[in-house]
């Protein structure tokens, strides 16, 4: 079973003077329980590309699949097609409105007609996936930290229990420890056979956690593949807008000097031998 985009195109405004093309024959594959990373520069298609996922936008070609059935937005069958793909927008706390966190995380199970006896189990089930402890429910979530509120938002959508989840800029706004506290989390909820679509500029938490990586720069698929594959590729490519992670580009460049090493495996194994080496010395 997969989620497949297949030679998406679009454009904003189309047939307009204003008309802007924002995706150009993008496609995507995401197996259940994996971890694919679409990362490109502000403007590269990346949040386009999410929408189609859940069925929000319509392509002008291309085809849109889930578990082998292809979605048609506005058709009979699309309603319960988007409920298996979760959308999670960047800042996704500005669009909170109730006054608790359990209404909050509540509200979309409850206007799927789940009963009320149901309910609750659904809520505090979808609040411990994200996190969250039982006593939180009470609060009121504009009061909460940055990272509870991205909790909030991840839970208020996995409480529909949807087999992908698809993440705009998951870790926009959140300190070194709150990225490191979402990443755990979603790495938790991805090991119960959740799929996580990262949609993401931030090329650190893409190679570390994913299993494979699309890059995307004006809307075109520039490549795809692992995280191996991908470092090397941009190692030797630049893209405006994705900055490798130092030590990614250190041993991009030992490799363009003749030392064969994997790009990111070796790392571990390459700071092993500086540290032993700065201890000789």
């Amino acid at each position: 079973m997969s989620l497949t985009a297949e030679k998406i195109t679009y454009s904003y405004n189309e047939g307009t003077a204003a008309e802007r093309p924002a995706l150009r024959g993008v496609s995507v594959f995401v197996g259940r329980g994996g971890w694919v990373s679409v990362v490109g520069h502000t403007g590269s298609g990346k949040s386009t590309l999410a929408q189609h996922l859940n069925l929000l936008l319509t392509p002008k070609s291309g085809k849109i699949e889930i578990d082998g059935k292809t979605a048609v937005p506005g058709s009979s069958g699309a309603r319960e097609l988007r409920r298996k793909v979760g959308l999670v927008f960047q800042y996704p706390e500005t669009q909170f409105f109730a006054e608790t966190v359990r209404e909050e995380i509540g509200f979309a199970p409850s206007n799927w007609g789940l009963k009320k006896d149901e309910l609750e189990d659904c809520v505090r089930a979808a609040a411990a996936a994200a996190g969250l402890t039982p006593e939180v429910l009470e609060s009121n979530p504009f009061r909460l930290s940055g990272g509870q509120r991205r909790r909030v938002a991840i839970a208020s959508v996995i409480a529909m229990k949807p087999d992908y989840l698809v993440l705009d800029e998951p870790t926009a706004g959140l300190d070194a420890a709150g990225v490191r506290d979402l990443t755990r989390m979603l790495n938790e909820i991805r090991a119960g056979g959740l799929a996580v679509v990262q949609v993401t500029h931030d090329l650190k938490s893409a190679l570390e956690h994913s299993d494979m990586m699309l890059v995307l720069e004006k809307g075109r698929e520039i490549y795809a593949g692992t995280p191996e594959e991908t470092a090397s590729y941009l190692a030797e490519h630049p893209v405006k807008g994705l900055v490798l992670p130092p030590l990614v580009r250190f041993a991009g460049r030992m490799r363009q000097s003749g030392f064969d090493i994997p790009i990111i495996s070796g790392i571990p194994a390459m700071l092993g031998a500086l540290s032993e080496g700065a201890r000789r010395i």
